[in-house]
Formats: structure tokens, sequence, C-alpha cells
């Protein structure tokens, strides 16, 4: 014990006494060493340290879909987006609007915590708190943030296995107005608005859309089912800033989203269902102040964020259905932060912070069939989680960059949990060699419904917890014109979430996951972009007693590939190409009893994406998505899009 209180004040303040002499390389400018005059490019991160920071200084991996990527794509959604990221894999019961779930290094959907705008939209009233992210479209969004490995220690609970921050656009200058429409296959549609700029001391950027299609049949065409399950949904985004002076600034956020989809209640044979019915409701806002004092010696923010998401289910009797069904849930999630920078020196940034999050979630349950009935009523429940958490960043001699963080949670139902991080990166400027490590730890508080449930619930449950690593290299070449990355990971995961005879929850699960990422980035040239990643994850069950010991986690491929080539045509034209490999992947077949495991197998889509400016204020794009109509299920018996099409134009002025 006294060796470790020794670690953590050498690691948090020895560096206030003793580097104040060392001189940092600024962040997102060209890095050069004064030996061999050899610059590299370096990009600024967020979400790894909560601060504006280099990408050379950090050691976690991380990796940026900027607005330039999201332009070139014309993807609809953020779900497509992520697709071609390394490290991520992706699971979708259907066509547009169907639940569209996405696993970190091979963890738990519920395992990531996904941010918008500094917002946590884990859905509150979900049972194990996952994002959907089928209603989340690609409107004003400015770059998305991927951040892999255990997060807990700034992020708190979720954050076992990774982040997702999505960070809208920000106005400025003259105002600018921009319309876009464009159609294609199963007959959609999608109109979109916005209007950015600044003024004086206020900035904004709005947007307004509209999706609808018919799509597919969610439960696949190959197993007979014929009826179409069609989608719509409406979103309202806005970001209004204002800078009351230098050193004190305001923003607020907010976005609204009604969605309605047609669903099937399962996959394979017969699993079409023109009665099932979904409706969404969701708000989500933020407000933050950020102030500077003494000389930028003190950075502070202070935020309050609301998320409330309203789901409704509804389906009737069917010639393979016996029953009906009427669900409705309703989340609340209430969330105060206090950030605190203190810059000690050029190269040493001590953060300190607390928070409190409050979550409700009511919910009611109904079916109805000639053999029983059965009501399930949530009565409105409630927890909350606060904590602090203490990081310190350092830059020693402008090799090695250091982060090291300890946070400590304090739940009302299950107690306190502490969780911390460290992350050093070591870069050789002669040859543009970065070496990088991390090791962490995460928790994830049980939701709502694992701990109230009347019929499911368990009030003395303790929180899932992981453990992480990774190591790794990067190599840059030519000014960051060519970048090479390779990492190796390892997760393993304990107390996770399960049943016991009586179908109450306990904490009896386990799991392992470890894994090889590798990309490739590439821009030689202006006008031409390449960006190719590789991922292995191995996982592995490890309940005791479970029939799936070490076998593969559901869903997840061992293999996956993707690669995508930008080229612009004298700087008018654009032309993107994208291949997706997925490979393998178990999953189990729910429609005999008793369930058996059954094999996914492997497939490639291409995707390809143009756009040609006709005007400077008048541009027309298209898109083809699985060129090669590849035949393909993400999860047994659902369906999945095939050769599809799409033109549109956009009007800015």
């Amino acid at each position: 014990m006294n060796f470790k209180k020794h670690l953590l004040f050498f690691l948090v303040l020895f560096p206030v006494y003793s580097f104040a002499q060392w001189e940092s390389i600024p962040s997102g400018e060209i890095q050069k060493s004064d030996s061999t005059s050899l610059y590299i490019m370096s990009e600024v991160l967020v979400t790894a340290t909560k601060t504006e920071r280099s990408s050379l200084e950090i050691a976690s991996s991380v990796s940026i879909i900027d607005s330039n990527e999201i332009s070139w794509k014309r993807k609809n959604t953020v779900y497509d987006l992520l697709k071609n990221e390394y490290g991520l894999s992706l699971t979708q019961q259907g066509g547009p609007g169907s639940l569209s779930y996405i696993y970190t290094r091979g963890a738990n959907s519920g395992h990531t915590l996904v941010l918008l705008d500094g917002i946590e939209v884990n859905m509150p009233n979900e049972p194990n708190n996952a994002f959907d992210f089928a209603n989340l479209p690609t409107d004003n969004i400015e770059r998305i943030e991927i951040l892999r490995g255990p997060q807990s220690t700034l992020y708190g609970s979720d954050a076992l296995a990774g982040v997702i921050n999505i960070i809208t656009k920000k106005g400025a200058g003259k105002p600018k107005f921009y319309l876009s429409t464009e159609g294609g296959s199963f007959n959609s549609y999608k109109g979109l608005g916005g209007l950015d700029g600044s003024y004086d001391f206020l900035n904004y950027s709005l947007s307004i859309s509209k999706f609808k299609t018919d799509g597919i049949s969610a439960a696949s065409e190959k197993y007979g089912n014929k009826e179409n399950d069609g989608s719509s949904k409406n979103i309202f985004t806005s970001r209004i800033g204002a800078n009351i002076t230098d050193d004190l600034n305001l923003d607020l956020f907010f976005r609204f989203t009604k969605a309605d989809a047609d669903l099937d209640q399962f996959g394979g044979e017969f699993g079409d269902d023109p009665t099932y019915f979904f409706n969404l409701e969701e708000g989500a806002y933020r407000a933050a102040a950020n102030y500077s004092a003494f000389n930028g010696f003190w950075n502070q923010s202070l935020g309050v964020s609301f998320l409330r998401n309203v789901r409704k289910y509804k389906f009737d009797v069917t010639p393979f259905n016996p029953s009906s069904s009427r669900s409705f849930y309703d989340g609340k999630k209430l969330k105060i932060d206090w950030q605190n920078n203190f810059h000690l020196t050029t190269n040493n940034i001590v953060t300190m912070g607390v928070e409190t999050e409050e979550e409700k979630a009511i919910s009611e349950y109904y079916s109805f069939s000639d053999a029983f009935n059965f009501v399930s009523i949530f009565p409105e429940n409630s927890s909350r989680t606060t904590g602090a958490y203490l990081q310190n960043q350092l830059n020693i001699f402008g090799n090695f960059f250091n982060t090291f963080g300890i946070r400590y949670d304090n739940h009302e139902r299950f107690g306190s949990q502490v969780t911390y991080r460290i992350a050093p990166a070591y870069i050789f400027w002669e040859t543009g060699t970065k070496l990088k490590a991390t090791y962490g730890t995460g928790f994830k508080a049980p939701s709502l419904f694992y701990l109230f449930d009347p019929s499911y619930g368990n009030a003395n449950l303790n929180p899932e917890k992981s453990t992480g690593w990774d190591a790794g290299i990067e190599q840059y070449f030519s000014n960051s014109k060519v970048i090479i990355g390779l990492t190796y990971f390892q997760n393993s995961f304990e107390e996770l979430f399960g049943f016991d005879a009586n179908f109450k929850t306990i904490n009896i699960d386990k799991a392992e996951s470890s894994g090889i990422e590798f990309y490739f980035l590439s821009n030689p040239l202006k006008e031409f972009h390449l960006k190719t990643n590789f991922t292995y994850t191995n996982t592995k069950n490890k309940s005791e007693n479970s029939p799936d010991r070490d076998k593969l986690l559901l869903r997840r491929p061992k293999v996956k590939i993707s690669s995508s080539v930008n080229y612009i045509f004298q700087e008018r034209a654009n032309l993107n190409v994208e291949v997706i490999f997925v490979g393998q992947r178990d999953d189990m077949n729910f429609s005999i009893f008793p369930a058996v495991r059954v094999n996914l197998k492997s497939y490639t889509l291409v995707n390809l994406s143009a756009s040609y400016d006709v005007l400077k204020f008048l541009q027309l794009y298209g898109r083809i998505d699985n060129l090669f109509d590849t035949e393909y299920e993400d999860v047994l018996g659902f369906g999945t899009p095939g050769f599809s099409g799409y033109l549109g134009f956009k009007v800015g002025i």
C-alpha cells in the first residue's frame, strides 16, 4: 500500500515542482526534431484526456472520422460510418430504423459509452443501457472520435470497453444556408436543411431533416418473408454559443428525434409481422459554461445535461403469433459535471472533476393471449452516481508523454468503486516512431431494469468490471502523409450480469477478449486519401458452469478488414470507394428448442459514392451501397439491404 501511495505522489504531484524548465510542443501543429529536421503533422484530440492534445502525445487507441470523410462517403447514419473503423463490430436486426448495436473490442454493446456534444445518450430505460444507433443521422456532425479500452477513469459507468464521442458543427463566419435532398432504392427519401454562422459574439449551427423509406423485410426475405418494414425519422439539432468575454463562453446544445419503424419480432421463417410498430421520441439537451482564469492557468467547465427517451411498441395477433402486446418505456438522465484543468507548467496539466448523475425510468408491459395474460408494471425508480476524478498529463523532454488518472464513484445502491488508468507513450523523433501502451480498469453500474424490475430485478447487484491493456507502435512517414499503426489488446470482464434458475439477475458471467488492430493511412497527394485497417478479435465466454464456456461470444467476427479510397478530381468532383470484409461469426438459432449455435458466413461489401460541383452553390451527389448485391446476415434470420442506389443534390448559399 505504501508503494502505491508513493507512486501516486510521484505521478501526480512531483511534476509540479520538478519539470517547469521543459518546453512542450504545441498540440495540433507541425512537430519538429531539432536534431534531424523531421516533421510530423498531428491532429488535435479531445476524448482521450478531456483536454485538447496532439495525437502524438496520446497513447490511447483513438481514430477520427472528420468532416471531410463524412462528406465524401455520403452516409445517412453514424452507424454506417462506423462500419469502416477498426476494433468495432456491428449488428443490425433488419433495414433502416431497426435495432443497431456496436461492440468495441469484443465487449457487450452496453459497454461502450456514446456521447453527443457531451450528453451521455446510452438509454436509461433499456436493460443493458446500450445505445441504439438506428436513429442517429450524420446531420450537422463535425467529427467522431472513437476511443478504445477501459475509460471509466474519466467517463465513469458504461465505458468498460470504450467511448464514441460525436461532436456537432460550430458556426463561424458569414451566415451560410444549405438545403439538400436525395431519393433512391426502397422508395427512400431524405430532405435536410441547415443554417450556420456567427454574428458579433454569437455563433450558431442549426439543422432539420426528414427521412422516410419503405425499407426491406426485417425478417430476411430468403426465408419467405415478403412484408417490407418501413421507417421514418424527423431530427432537429442546434448548437448555439456566446463568447461573453475573452475568458468566458457559453454553449447550448439541443437535439430532438421523432422516429417510427415497422419491425418483425423474430427472424427466419414466418418472421413477418405487419402489426409490429415502434415509436421513439427523444430529447437531448446540454448547457455548458467555459471559463479561463489567471492567464490560462486554470480552465474550468461547468455543464448540465438532460436526456429523455420515450419508446413505445405494439403488435397484434397474427397466424404465427397467438398473442398481442403493448409496452411503454420512459427513461430520464440528468447529469451535472464540473471539470478543472490546471496548466501547472507548459508540460504538465492536472485535471480534476466531479460529476453527479441521476437516472429514472418507468415502464409498462402488457401481453394478451387465449392461453394467459401477463402484465409487468415497472414503477418509477431512480439511482444516483456521484464521482470525482484526478488526471495528470506529463511531457518529459518532448519525447516521453504520460497520462495517469484515478477515479472514485459512489452509487447509492452498490456503494463505491475505484478505477484507474495509465497511458505512457514515447516518440523517437529520428525515425518518426511512437511506442505506446495503456492499462486501465472500468465498471458499469447495473441498470434500473436489472435492479428493480419486478420479475428479473435484484437490488443487491454489484457493478460489472473490466481490466484492459494494450501496447502498440505507430510509424510516421513523409510529414504524416503515411501513417502505420499496430496495437495488441487484451480485456477481461467479470461479474457480468446473467440470470439464475429463477430468472433473477445476478453477477455470474465472465468473458475475455484479445486481438490485434492494424491501420494504414496515406494521403501522398492532396487529392488522394487511403484508409485501410485490419482487426483480429478473439473472444471467449469464461462463465463458470456455462454450456458456452470457452466458446466465442456471439456476433463478434474474428476478422474484419476495411478500406476506403477517396480521390478528388480538379477540386470539383469526388469519388469514394469503400470495401468491408466481415469474417465468420457465431450466433444462436432460437427457432428450435433447445437453441443451437450456428455459424454466419463471412461477406464482403463494396460501396461507392461520388459528387460533382456543378456550380459554386450547387452540388450533385450519388451513392451505391452493396454494389455486388451480396447476400449476408449480421443477425441470424434478419434481413440486410441488397444493391441500392441514391441520387441527390445540395444547394449552399
